[in-house]
């Protein structure tokens, strides 16, 4: 495994742990792109901040732990452990533990250029329901 995706991987993993959603938005290309399951990406560091936003509210305590970096038919892989308690407005606690995959593509500025997520919702879901 290159030793520069490896720092990467590392790094940005401690970004998702900061609570700082820009620090996320930090380690893709001024134009880059995440996207979640499918789901519309989000395109810019901007964008990006925003989606990291929306998961550190949801989860106060977040942490994210990388669990595996590998090349599998030619792409790089992020392979994440995220847990954290989600705390609604009605004060209600759910603790979660969900794992799941990046695809990345890296860009010339050897930052992220896109980002697929994948996790499975159905898990998180139930997780977040019971």
């Amino acid at each position: 495994m290159d030793k520069k995706i490896r720092t990467l991987a590392e790094s940005y993993t401690e970004a998702w742990c900061s609570q700082t959603p820009s620090k996320v938005a930090s380690f893709y290309e001024e134009d880059g792109s995440l996207s979640v399951n499918g789901g519309v990406p989000a395109v810019g560091r901007s964008a990006i901040t925003e989606v990291a936003r929306g998961f550190m509210n949801d989860f106060p305590d977040l942490k994210v732990q990388l669990d595996d970096l590998a090349f599998v038919d030619h792409e790089i892989r992020y392979y994440w452990t995220l847990t954290g308690t989600n705390v609604d407005p009605n004060g209600t606690e759910r603790r979660i533990r969900i794992s799941g995959y990046e695809k990345w593509e890296i860009g010339a500025s050897e930052l992220i250029a896109t980002s697929s997520g994948h996790f499975d919702s159905e898990d998180y879901q139930r997780q977040m329901n019971t």
